[in-house]
């Protein structure tokens, strides 16, 4: 019987905390403390962590910042980005990764995704396309490497700019080359969630040296290299990473290494004992993607092939022991701010023509009702963990008949 309607559950145990931390941490954060220097203009830590975690993606450069938002607007405005420039990006992703276009004072421009891969179509991206078109933000969704050689191939027939999105991607690689070190700026979030934390916080990585000084003026008052202290070149802000950060982030990338393995060996075992299941399918991982970091482990229910609906499957699992989550509960272009272009101070010229109610993005749609999110924590776990989270399928696989027949009594799994 289903744990649901009274049965003994698979598990009872927790999965991994997240964080994870310890006592160098502690001494890192009291040494910040009691240095005074708490400002990335002062102290050591996050100066030390820039150059890091740009050398383990074979990076000339990394700007911390504030947060993995800040770090796609100020790598769009360092490319050149001007009033109503096109940007295209996926619209399946957090919200940021358009919003940030949107500060930029540009137009995003939704291309859908693929239905296995759950990332951007390249197809997509060059239908896409316009005249208007300055730069492709592609999501390395989950932590699957995109296809970078398509798009790279792509930005270049029509001279734009690539941003990697590598929210979810620290320690994932396309062809052996880390996320984030392909196109012409990667961006990086620190927040709670993320496989690398320290709460809050971002990073702009690139190869390219005036991009990287644009990156850093503009994330340090306008300020530039060699200029006195009241002197400020372009639009800009107080972006800049703090010391507590650093000083976390400087530990939590000594073990980034080892968790990686273990979520990747867990994530593709984990889909390989999914892929019997009929109604399961699992990110179909792509040859090129040499390792996955998995943030998410992603997969998406056919109701009718599996035998009962998404949500009661949901309910299901987590009564098993087994947390879960239906992820993003609609496309971006349904989000309220694209429907109602709440667009505030920007884009007041392009705003009477844009219409986000014409966009199409039907493989994007279909994964929101499908989807199923399982979190980077699952997989830092052993492989008796795995078995218990496929265990748990294949009972509900096995219940299906109970389960879908109480399926309407069930309460829906809040989205995303």
């Amino acid at each position: 019987m289903l744990a649901l309607f009274g049965g003994k559950p698979v598990r009872t145990r927790p999965f991994p905390a997240w964080p994870i931390f310890g006592k160098d941490e502690e001494d890192r954060l009291l040494a910040t403390l009691r240095s005074g220097m708490w400002g990335k203009l002062d102290g050591p830590e996050v100066d030390e962590f820039e150059k890091r975690f740009a050398a383990m993606h074979g990076c000339k450069h990394g700007i911390g910042v504030v947060n993995g938002t800040v770090s796609l607007r100020i790598a769009l405005m360092a490319a050149g980005i001007r009033a109503e420039d096109e940007v295209i990006v996926p619209p399946y992703t957090f919200f940021s990764t358009a919003s940030a276009v949107i500060e930029a004072n540009a137009i995003p421009i939704f291309a859908d995704i693929e239905l296995d891969t759950f990332n951007i179509d390249p197809k997509a991206i060059k239908a896409a396309i316009t005249p208007r078109t300055h730069a492709i933000i592609p999501v390395h969704f989950a932590g699957q490497a995109v296809d970078m050689d398509a798009i790279m191939a792509i930005a270049k027939e029509h001279r734009l700019t690539v941003i990697e999105d590598a929210a979810h991607a620290h320690g994932a690689s396309f062809k052996n080359r880390p996320a984030g070190s392909i196109g012409h700026f990667g961006s990086f979030s620190f927040q709670s969630s993320k496989n690398l934390t320290s709460g809050e916080g971002g990073i702009i990585t690139t190869n390219d040296d005036k991009l990287a000084e644009a990156c850093r003026s503009i994330h340090n008052c306008g300020r530039v290299a060699g200029g006195i202290w009241y002197e400020h070149h372009v639009i800009s802000g107080n972006y800049r990473l703090g010391e507590f950060q650093g000083a976390i982030l400087n530990c939590q990338i000594d073990r980034l290494e080892e968790q990686t393995k273990t979520r990747d060996t867990n994530g593709q075992y984990l889909a390989t004992r999914l892929a019997a299941l009929p109604g399961i399918h699992t990110q179909k991982r792509i040859p090129e993607c040499t390792r996955h970091s998995y943030h998410l482990f992603m997969l998406r229910l056919d109701a009718a092939k599996f035998g009962a609906p998404r949500d009661a499957v949901l309910r299901a699992l987590e009564a098993e022991g087994i947390p879960c989550s239906p992820g993003y509960g609609f496309s971006l272009p349904d989000q309220p701010l694209f429907r109602n272009k709440a667009f505030g101070p920007y884009l007041p010229a392009a705003s009477a023509n844009l219409d986000y109610r014409k966009s199409r993005c039907p493989n994007s749609d279909l994964i929101c009702r499908q989807c199923v999110w399982l979190e980077q924590n699952l997989f830092l776990g052993s492989r008796a963990d795995m078995d218990d989270i496929a265990d748990a399928f294949e009972k509900i696989r096995e219940h299906r008949d109970a389960l879908n027949s109480a399926a309407s009594k069930i309460p829906a799994t809040e989205a995303r």
